[in-house]
């Protein structure tokens, strides 16, 4: 069979047209996809018949009982996925990840199992973390199950409180109508490992409830598997501490502390809504522009593995974290075996109880199943593919989210590359432009309050964009004067607070191949004597090297600067000018620390000690964080920081890159209804360095050059590469270009 000359030692890479090859590689990338809804439910059966399990269904009406919690693939060695990409070896078996709850027994815990082999399984066994860290069954996730209890025990304890409720927000909580009061659960839940301790803020359960605290929280017990044995353990009302509901009702009713009165003028409660007010100048009640495809689509789209100009690369949705891209390979050579969204956090502050312990880890939140459905024209273009996600969670079934990923191409409204030649006389020797065009991947997740947009971007030169855009409510307390050292007042009785968002990515680099080397370039001035005038100096920069060659030197802690470039190398791989073939993170980020090293819940965000850190892979360090870390970041069952313990060797080594972003956020009045992405946006990009010859865009035919072709610019040669006339839906005409410069 006669194929495109091509050589690539990669055969999932190949992208020879129409090859045998290149449709294997399409069937291969599905070792990287999410498990079908018939995937799940056949695992789910299969636990469900295993009598030792003693397994309940999750919608039992039951806290302590035996569930699964969380159904989900199970991803293969990274050694055997290579094989079978690259060597044609055996498809490695396909498995899933399984979250047991064990709450029907004398000492809950929670134990993870592999089962597999997938689609008929017969064996499950333990899953482990590094370390073989026990997990507490205090530091499991929340379930429906567990919230739908705490607002029945809401409603009885807060039974006594119907007047002073009424009285002081004309809402309430215990058998409430039309002016009910609901409830933020804040985390970490306690201040030591072992606990189950959450405080409760009640707010008016009004469209955009999330900015209508009333300054009523609660503490409550909830470590007990029996409702029935919870307890309240403190509560405030405005600004004020009481050790229980009952301390509360009687100095409220004898008059011995400071009450509250809110409006309850339903007007007020417009700030938070999407309704429009006010008018600019010019009218916005007109559609403005839209993206359209002119001539079709341009990218392929074969199960879960996507094509572009010279990209390649498979994607799935993981329930715990969110997006995750495999196998990113650019004109048949990996770059990339893994980039995926690992942990977001935000860590706030404030005066109340809830403000100051609230410290949100999003993965024990399910950040990556929380991926609702994309608007069309508003999320992503109307243009674009809209794909289903399937999750098992906190279920007995599979659970779709409909069009909650999309995949779309754009102009970006400028130029990738161009140049304008003048001739400096009011005239030009020729014009050169390439369009701007990107792949964009997206998802987004609602975690509660806030909404991430996450963006992996790919273009034409072989520079790969990955970012995340905050938008969203912002997580607002009730205000008080002490409050503003830790906010600003956004509405009446509002405090907006103060919070540093960090987002933790794994980019897993195998630069022409899997043995990388890690440097960093920076530069240092130097003063020369001239060569040419002995009696004067010159001063200039100069670039200094520095090979890091081991995974502490190749930790960069977050409260210092990082170096310029930081490059990854093929230490036995040279491009056309002798240089090594490389690629370079670069980062837009302005994080921060956002608490003292090793200070109590630290230890569960060890990752955010570090912009950067590079280690040696390995299959068993797989994530930078897991879903327990929010509940029990004091003993987290993975703790990042022992990655690096060991300070190992990282010269010419399979070499992971754990990468930080993020940024404070003092929230303001600017931020009522909600936080708006520009400049909430953070992330890094993948560049070449030296990997290619020249800039692999070259291959793009959306390009123009103009020439004139006489002296007066009357007539000029334009050559184009894609049809002269772009389509209706932009313009009738067809290019033109006059490039001439004068005065009036």
């Amino acid at each position: 069979m006669l194929i495109k000359p091509f050589i690539c030692f990669l055969a999932f890479c190949t992208f020879a047209e129409n090859s045998a090859s290149s449709i294997d590689g399409n069937q291969k990338a599905s070792v990287f996809s999410s498990l079908s809804p018939s995937e799940m439910n056949t695992v789910r059966d299969f636990l469900m018949a295993q009598k030792p399990l003693q397994l309940s269904p999750t919608q039992s009406n039951l806290l302590y009982k035996n569930q699964i919690f969380l159904i989900d693939l199970q991803l293969p060695k990274k050694q055997h996925v290579l094989n079978y990409l690259d060597k044609n070896s055996i498809q490695p078996r396909r498995e899933a990840r399984v979250v047991i709850f064990y709450g029907d027994q004398s000492k809950p815990n929670v134990t993870e199992y592999v089962v597999g082999p997938l689609p008929y399984p017969y064996y499950y066994r333990p899953r482990y973390f590094k370390g073989r860290h026990p997990i507490r069954y205090e530091s499991r996730p929340m379930t429906y199950e567990e919230i739908d209890n705490i607002d029945n025990f809401l409603k009885n304890v807060t039974e006594k409180t119907y007047h002073l409720m009424k009285e002081s927000y004309g809402f309430w909580y215990h058998n409430c109508t039309d002016h009910c009061l609901t409830f933020s659960d804040i985390a970490p839940r306690g201040l030591k490992s072992g606990e189950r301790r959450t405080w409760l803020m009640l707010q008016r359960f009004v469209e955009g409830y999330f900015i209508h605290p009333v300054g009523f929280e609660i503490l409550i017990n909830h470590q007990a598997t029996d409702p029935r044995d919870w307890t309240v353990e403190k509560v405030w009302y405005n600004g004020q501490y009481f050790d229980s509901i009952d301390e509360l009702v009687d100095k409220y009713d004898r008059n011995v502390i400071h009450k509250l009165k809110l409006s309850v003028n339903s007007e007020e409660y417009i700030y938070s809504t999407y309704k429009p007010r006010g008018q600019f100048k010019t009218p916005t009640n007109i559609h403005g522009p839209k993206l359209c495809e002119t001539q079709g689509k341009r990218y392929l789209l074969h199960g879960n593995k996507v094509e572009y100009t010279g990209w390649s690369f498979a994607f799935r949705v993981r329930t715990t974290a969110g997006l995750q891209l495999f196998d990113i390979c650019f004109n048949g050579e990996r770059i990339a075996y893994e980039v995926s969204i690992q942990e977001a956090i935000a860590f706030y502050a404030g005066h109340t109880p809830a403000a100051m312990q609230t410290k949100y880890i999003d993965a024990g939140w399910m950040m990556g199943a929380v991926t609702y459905e994309l608007a069309k024209g508003y999320d992503c273009p109307e243009t674009a593919t809209f794909l289903d996600t399937y999750h098992y969670f906190d279920t007995d079934k599979p659970i779709r989210y409909k069009n909650s990923l999309c995949i779309f191409e754009q102009s970006m409204g400028m130029p990738l590359r161009r140049h304008f030649n003048s001739n400096f006389h009011g005239g030009y020797n020729f014009f050169g432009a390439l369009e701007s065009h990107v792949l964009i991947v997206r998802t987004t997740s609602t975690v509660y309050n806030y909404d991430y947009i996450w963006d992996f971007i790919f273009y034409q030169n072989g520079v790969m964009e990955v970012k995340v855009q905050a938008t969203g409510y912002i997580h607002a307390t009730f205000f008080t004067p002490e409050g503003l050292h830790y906010g600003s007042r956004v509405a009446d009785h509002v405090l907006g607070n103060i919070h540093t968002h960090l987002v933790n990515y794994k980019v897993d680099l195998d630069v022409a191949g899997t043995e990388n080397v890690f440097k960093t370039i920076d530069l240092k001035q130097e003063e020369i004597a001239n060569p040419w005038s002995t009696d004067h100096s010159i001063v200039q920069s100069r670039m200094y090297h520095t090979v890091h060659k081991t995974e502490r030197e190749a930790a960069f802690q977050i409260r210092k600067k990082l170096p310029p470039y930081l490059l990854f190398y093929n230490a036995n791989k040279t491009n056309k000018w002798a240089h090594k073939r490389g690629y370079r993170i670069q980062y837009n980020s302005h994080a921060r620390p956002v608490m003292p090293l090793n200070y109590k819940e630290e230890k569960g965000i060890s990752w955010a000690r570090y912009h950067l850190a590079v280690t040696h892979h390995y299959n068993i360090e797989e994530t930078s964080s897991s879903i327990y870390n929010q509940n029990d970041p004091w003993e987290p069952p993975v703790y990042f920081e022992s990655y690096i313990h060991n300070n190992e060797n990282i010269v010419n080594k399979d070499l992971v890159a754990w990468v930080t972003v993020g940024f404070l956020h003092i929230p303001h009045s600017e931020d009522i209804p909600n936080t708006a992405t520009p400049a909430n946006t953070v992330g890094f990009f993948l560049r070449p360095f030296n990997f290619f010859d020249e800039d692999p865009s070259v291959a793009s035919q959306s390009t123009v050059i103009v020439r004139p072709k006489n002296d007066d610019f009357s007539e000029v040669e334009i050559q184009r590469w894609t049809p002269a006339v772009v389509g209706k839906c932009v313009s009738d005409s067809p290019f033109h270009y006059n490039g001439t410069y004068s005065s009036d």
